[in-house]
């Protein structure tokens, strides 16, 4: 008769037990002690080993000779029960959940042992009992015949009764290290003369999740595939997607290639992989991309291929941590989201389209992924943003660098120096009207109104190797329109190194002084909130006190002044009218 893994090599003493060191001393202390329980709750995730700890305590209890507190094996009475005995009662909780069934419990354990010093019942899966079946079992808990044992096996204590959780000594079972799965498999390959390759055994005991059991039930699988235990075999077995096609699918959606990775997704799919199996493969990249990453040591930690972890840490080198971060995000929401959807293929493009595409969001996650790339670019040396309207900035898309790339610390910036409009940012303070001081309209057609947006082309400087600022001849604010002013701001900013993304969000400002304030509005929320951040808010600070300004504020079109700046605007215009703040 042939036998699972699993139960072939189930261990028969503690000694022989993958890891729960903690357990096996506590028991082992109290059968050398001769101190042992009446109940016990044994707790902890599947496949642990909590069923076989038990049944090894159920003969060391019963054993006439127990050598390190494991049964000796060869005792009269180790062999009766190896052989069978009444004296160890395995229930099902699962399928006796009745009351009935407690309480047959409770009349059976009344009788004495037949063969040893006690009658052990093992109950699994306790937590499926009903309420009656709980409030049955629980008086015999609470007072037990002196030669009963009680040992309840679960996976889910949090759904047992406080009564009966208070009753028994509780051991928690933990989740086995992938090292010590690895280590297990291996010794069992090689008693079953079973060849393999070291990233199959890998990767089988990284599917195992922490359980020896499930790992085996995988490990039997893989076994009769081929003659030959391989990683490629491993991952035949578990219906995982081709790697190489998942890999160009991920590095196409994290250097944003919409084009690419939908064709991706479409090929797996039209292969047979369900939606679930590719999100997970997906997930799975995603993290090894970010071990890659993160850790000197993620050959050793991740235990691919040579040429597949080549390959991952190709992705890592070039994908941007902000956009893996925001990718696993879009994704996990996603798997989350499937059982509930009645078109999971749509999702998953979906996500995929949303990750792949950061323009098409408004969050600030999208908005750092798309700042970092313009930066990136211009790291690389390519070429400043053509002129367009600054509400199309961010959907444009970044040219890709020339072969002939300097090296990244080799900066310079372009020969040509950008075009303003001399007349729009002049020193000379425009020409007011009569009443109440309304400026008039220049008389240059080519210069843009005020209250319009301007497009005039402000490309996007490269960065120096070697700061060189230079300050410009201070001014005080009375001499100087709003114009005149962010005129002088923006060609000291156009000199200032390292600040192409500054400039590029102050290139479509709009400037009005209120007061002694001057005051910039966009109507980008997302750009407001940007130039509030404290590293461009001090470099906008250190270039306005250059020209003069000690106040400025930025501000989203349409927002509501300062009640202060209200209260001068008043009294400006209603300068014969007494005014008073309440």
């Amino acid at each position: 008769m042939h036998l699972s893994l699993y139960r072939r090599f189930r261990p028969d003493s503690f000694d022989k037990m993958v890891r729960q060191e903690h357990i096996v001393r506590i028991l082992k202390n109290q059968i050398e002690g001769n101190s042992i329980g009446h109940a016990y709750l044994f707790t902890g995730p599947r496949g642990t080993g909590k069923t076989t700890i038990a049944r090894i305590f159920a003969r060391a209890v019963n054993c006439e000779h127990p050598k390190d507190g494991s049964p000796c094996g060869q005792c009269p009475t180790c062999r009766a029960l190896q052989e069978g005995s009444l004296d160890i009662s395995e229930i099902d909780a699962a399928s006796n959940n009745g009351v009935a069934e407690m309480r047959d419990l409770r009349e059976k354990v009344q009788y004495p042992p037949v063969t040893g010093r006690y009658k052990v019942y093992i109950v699994d899966e306790v937590h499926m009992l009903t309420d009656a079946a709980f409030n049955a079992l629980l008086k015999t808990l609470e007072e037990p015949p002196a030669h009963a044992i009680f040992i309840l096996a679960t996976t889910e204590p949090q759904k047992i009764p406080a009564t009966i959780l208070s009753r028994c000594m509780r051991l928690d079972f933990k989740l086995i290290p992938e090292e010590d799965l690895e280590k297990h498999l291996r010794s069992i390959l090689d008693e079953i003369g079973k060849p393999y390759e070291e990233e199959a055994v890998a990767a089988i005991a990284r599917a195992g999740a922490g359980s020896d059991r499930d790992m085996l039930s995988i490990a039997e699988a893989c076994i009769v595939y081929s003659d030959k235990l391989t990683y490629d075999a491993v991952c035949a077995v578990l219906g995982a997607a081709d790697f190489h096609e998942t890999a160009k699918l991920v590095s196409a959606m994290l250097t944003f290639d919409l084009e690419t990775a939908i064709g991706c997704v479409e090929r797996v799919l039209a292969e047979g992989k369900s939606v679930g199996v590719l999100l997970k493969d997906i997930l799975q990249l995603l993290s090894r991309i970010t071990v890659a990453k993160t850790c000197k040591n993620a050959e050793k930690l991740l235990s691919l291929p040579k040429e597949l972890f080549a390959e991952v840490k190709s992705i890592a080198e070039r994908a941007d941590g902000r956009a893996v971060l925001r990718a696993t995000e879009i994704l996990i929401k996603t798997e989350s989201e499937l059982r509930f959807v009645s078109s999971p293929r749509i999702s998953l493009e979906t996500a995929i389209l949303r990750a792949s595409h950061p323009e098409s969001d408004a969050d600030s996650e999208a908005l750092i992924v798309r700042i970092n790339h313009l930066e990136e670019a211009l790291k690389k040396g390519v070429p400043a943003v053509s002129a367009i309207p600054m509400s199309e900035v961010w959907h444009a898309e970044t040219p890709a660098p020339t072969k002939e790339t300097p090296p990244e610390d080799d900066f310079s910036f372009p020969e040509e120096e950008p075009i303003f409009e001399e007349a729009y940012f002049s020193d000379e303070p425009a020409p007011r009207s009569k009443e109440r001081g309304e400026r008039e309209a220049p008389a240059m057609q080519n210069i843009p109104q005020p209250q319009t947006k301007r497009h005039a082309e402000v490309p996007v400087p490269a960065p120096t190797s070697e700061p060189a600022p230079q300050t410009v001849q201070p001014i005080s604010p009375g001499e100087m329109t709003a114009e005149v002013a962010f005129g002088k701001f923006m060609r000291a900013l156009r000199k200032t190194p390292r600040s192409g993304v500054l400039f590029t969000m102050c290139a479509d400002l709009l400037a009005t002084f209120e007061g002694e304030t001057l005051v910039l509005t966009t109507e980008s929320d997302t750009i407001a909130t940007a130039l509030r951040r404290e590293d461009h808010r001090k470099a906008m600070e250190d270039i306005f006190a250059q020209i003069g300004i000690s106040s400025f504020e930025v501000r989203k079109q349409g927002a509501k002044p300062a009640l202060k700046n209200a209260v001068e605007e008043l009294k400006n215009d209603f300068g014969d009218y007494p005014i008073e703040i309440k």
